[in-house]
C-alpha cells in the first residue's frame, strides 16, 4: 500500500512540475527552450527538463538512503505515466 501511494504522489508531483514548467515561459519568467514541431507549432521543453530534474533528485535521495532498488521502479513508472498523460494533455505545445 505504501508503494502504491508513493507512485501516486510521485505521479502527481511529476505532472504538476511538467505543467508548471510548460507555463513558465508564457509569463516570461525564464528563457524558453523550444523546438519547432511544425510551421505553426512549438514544443517548449522546459517542463520536461524540470520533470527530469525532479526525477534525478528523487533517485539521488533514494541512493543516499540505500533504497535505490525500491525507489527506481516506482519513480520510473510514475515519471513515464506522468510523461504520457502530460503529452496527451498537450503540456509544452503552443502555437506561434
Amino acid at each position: 500500500m505504501k508503494r502504491v501511494l508513493s507512485v501516486v504522489f510521485q505521479f502527481i508531483l511529476y505532472l504538476f512540475v511538467f505543467g508548471i514548467g510548460s507555463l513558465l515561459p508564457a509569463f516570461s519568467i525564464l528563457p524558453t527552450w523550444s523546438v519547432a514541431t511544425s510551421p505553426g507549432r512549438v514544443f517548449v521543453y522546459d517542463g520536461l527538463l524540470l520533470m527530469l530534474l525532479v526525477y534525478v533528485v528523487i533517485l539521488l535521495i533514494a541512493a543516499a538512503r540505500k533504497r535505490i532498488n525500491i525507489a527506481f521502479p516506482n519513480a520510473t513508472g510514475a515519471m513515464v505515466i506522468a510523461l504520457i498523460i502530460g503529452l496527451l494533455m498537450k503540456f509544452g505545445f503552443k502555437s506561434v
